[in-house]
């Protein structure tokens, strides 16, 4: 079984690099999914509100018996949640869907500034954390000019911050930011959802290595710093998501990788989402 290392968040609470992402997941088959999952040795489990698949992951932990200090279990609100009063209702059904005490990380999913009621869900999640709610507080998609605002107008700074990064999309300038303010970056779609498997440099650092382009890209991220959170279905990527701790990239790997930038997303611009 695999060892996960961990990473310590600005307020010293640890998060394991490499978790299980379960978007578009179906809540009747998630609960197998996250099993498998904690069979494998993952621990860190990152689900959403708006993934409806709440549920089926409590499900899994509670049959699981396994320690819940062991366990890191993040949840975000979604957009039509946002707002003080109304994150605060989201949080308590979305716990309740868990049937968990507290979550590890809590996100605002996007910075859906069409809304402009993100402030108002971060003096929500500051409430939360300061009841214990939540270990720790973070935000998703969200870009420089709202982090600053963030904190401009609060003075707390999220822990994470959840972005769609992969090599094609390395977000480099974010990513520094994200350092500079002790936000740690934490990478969805790190694969490009699939986009890159086949890709000619990948499969050659694939062979290289004794790995697939899959293992290649998610070692890239682990040595970049980032946490990483690819998301499957099937058990055999499940195991194999997870059997990165036993190589290295060499500097050249690395660099190779680099020159994969197209900077083409597979989802939303946070500018213009929501």
């Amino acid at each position: 079984m695999s060892t996960v290392p961990t990473i310590t968040l600005d307020n010293g609470v640890e998060i394991p690099q490499l978790g299980l992402g379960v978007w578009q997941i179906e809540d009747s088959l998630v609960t197998d999914v996250v099993a498998e999952a904690f069979d494998a040795g993952y621990r860190h489990i990152d689900t959403a509100a708006i993934y409806r698949n709440e549920s089926g992951v409590g499900r899994a932990i509670a049959a699981a018996g396994l320690p819940r200090e062991e366990l890191f279990i993040t949840t975000k609100v979604w957009n039509s949640d946002q707002g003080y009063d109304s994150t605060l209702k989201a949080f308590d059904k979305s716990i309740g869907k868990l049937g968990l005490e507290y979550v590890d990380l809590y996100l605002i999913h996007w910075q859906a500034l069409k809304q402009d009621r993100f402030v108002d869900t971060w003096k929500a999640f500051e409430r939360l954390y300061a009841d214990k709610r939540v270990r720790a507080i973070g935000v998703s998609n969200f870009h420089i000019p709202a982090l600053q605002r963030l904190f401009d107008e609060t003075g707390v700074r999220p822990a994470v911050n959840q972005i769609e990064l992969h090599p094609a999309l390395p977000q480099d300038e974010l990513r520094a930011f994200n350092a500079e303010n002790d936000i740690i970056t934490e990478a969805y779609s790190p694969l490009a959802t699939g986009d890159l498997i086949g890709d000619p440099t990948l499969k050659q650092l694939a062979d290289k290595h004794a790995k697939t382009p899959a293992q290649v890209m998610i070692r890239w991220h682990l040595q970049l710093g980032n946490v990483v959170i690819p998301k499957t279905k099937t058990p055999a990527r499940i195991r194999e998501n997870i059997e990165v701790f036993d190589f290295k990239l060499d500097n050249e790997d690395m660099a190779a990788i680099a020159d994969l930038e197209t900077g083409i997303r597979t989802g939303g611009d946070p500018d213009h989402f929501g």
